[in-house]
């Protein structure tokens, strides 16, 4: 693998130029027009055969190696976040207000720079490389449209990456099991009886159940499931009243639920919808919930992972691979591993010393360090070299 890391080296400068073009022009969730132009032209450059508007703006391409055998695939996420960017670097965002602070510019150069280590390397090759460049990740629908339009027929293994700035660039995060997270989404109304701030006796408060709410909530998922489990609620919008005098009609809030545990996660609709309702009723208020599931756990198959470690091995050494803990951020890449077995890495993005400080995802001061992109496309090259190799250990 030292010679794939070398080969990797090579496209350094190209690489992180191409990042960084991305980078000053990001785009939202099923916006991804021009990125997905520029990944199409950088893949029809390698000879690949290249599918475009495949679930929205994401775009498919095939690598098929010297001889014949089974698929596997890589997929990277294109688009940005709703954020003005506050780093200053002179390749900064040029569109107000939007901002690729979760490092998908990062996701999308590494799988090009896989694409492109692997075309000089289509001799050793026994089977195909699928390359999916998804769009609209963040809003956890882009993975479902593709493979809706047949982006994982035929499919044996998916891998898929994501930096992590808490993590030093130059070190791999890989475990088996649980990876991340599932995500939901709630949606919570109080419907009381508005009226005058000054005589509260008249009305029915539908602020003050709310308030009650969010905080029975936090009580009731600390008390009635295991610690071990990962149950996080967060409550992020609350959307109520139209001036400081006036006892508003209703409350309505949103909210994201978050489980490491597939099982658990199942009682989360009965237990909040349960909660919210009590704790309405005590306050002479009714409670709704309308409660969304939107995406899985991401769960690392064992063997996949144990390729992904020994790739991660050979290039950085054991002492450069770390075993995190699983994270409560959701990923619509579970999408993929309900269709075939795979494995998600963490590839780290911060500072050598104390990246555990570094601007996290999703700030609009997050700045990750460029020299992770080249290790990322080896990892990815390094699994297709492993997995489609033709010597009897790799898929059959």
């Amino acid at each position: 693998m030292n010679e794939l890391r070398e080969q990797a080296q090579q496209l350094e400068e190209s690489l992180i130029a191409l990042r960084r073009e991305l980078h000053r022009f990001p785009e939202l969730s099923f916006q991804e027009f021009r990125t997905a132009s520029r990944v199409t032209e950088e893949l029809q450059k390698l000879g690949l055969e290249v599918q475009s508007g495949i679930g929205g703006h994401g775009v498919v391409a095939e690598l098929r190696g010297r001889y014949p055998g089974p698929a596997i695939a890589f997929r990277a996420d294109m688009d940005a976040l709703p954020i003005t960017e506050e780093t200053g670097l002179d390749y900064a965002s040029e569109r107000a207000g939007v901002m690729h602070a979760c490092g998908h510019d990062i996701h999308t150069t590494v799988l090009l720079g896989a694409a492109m280590l692997l075309a000089k390397r289509r001799e050793e090759l026994h089977g195909t490389v699928r390359f999916l460049f998804q769009s609209a990740e963040e809003i956890l629908a882009g993975a479902k449209a593709m493979i809706q339009e047949g982006a994982m027929e035929g499919i044996a293994e998916v891998y898929g990456v994501h930096n992590l700035p808490s993590l030093p660039a130059g070190k791999i995060g890989v475990k088996p099991g649980v990876v991340m997270g599932s995500i939901d989404r709630i949606e919570i109304r109080v419907e009381g009886r508005g009226g005058h701030g000054g005589y509260p006796e008249a009305c029915i408060d539908p602020i003050v159940a709310a308030s009650a709410v969010i905080m029975g909530l936090q009580s009731a998922i600390s008390r009635e499931i295991p610690p071990t489990t990962g149950a996080v609620v967060t409550i992020g919008t609350i959307q109520a009243g139209t001036a400081n005098n006036i006892i508003p009609d209703f409350v309505e809030m949103t909210g994201t639920v978050r489980h490491l545990d597939a099982e658990w996660r199942k009682t989360m609709p009965e237990r909040i919808t349960r909660i919210v309702g009590d704790i309405c009723r005590a306050y002479r208020c009714e409670g709704t919930v309308t409660y969304i599931e939107q995406v899985a756990p991401v769960i690392n198959d064992e063997s996949c992972a144990e390729y992904l470690a020994e790739v991660a091995d050979s290039l950085v050494g054991r002492h450069n691979r770390t075993l995190p803990l699983p994270m409560t951020y959701g990923e619509d890449f579970a999408e993929f591993l309900a269709f075939a077995k795979g494995g998600f890495y963490w590839l780290g993005s911060g500072p050598q010393e104390q990246a555990e400080l570094a601007p996290g995802l999703h700030s609009p001061r997050f700045n990750p360090d460029e020299s992770c992109i080249t290790l990322g496309a080896a990892m990815f090259a390094g699994i297709a070299l492993k997995r489609l190799a033709g010597d009897g250990s790799g898929l059959r």
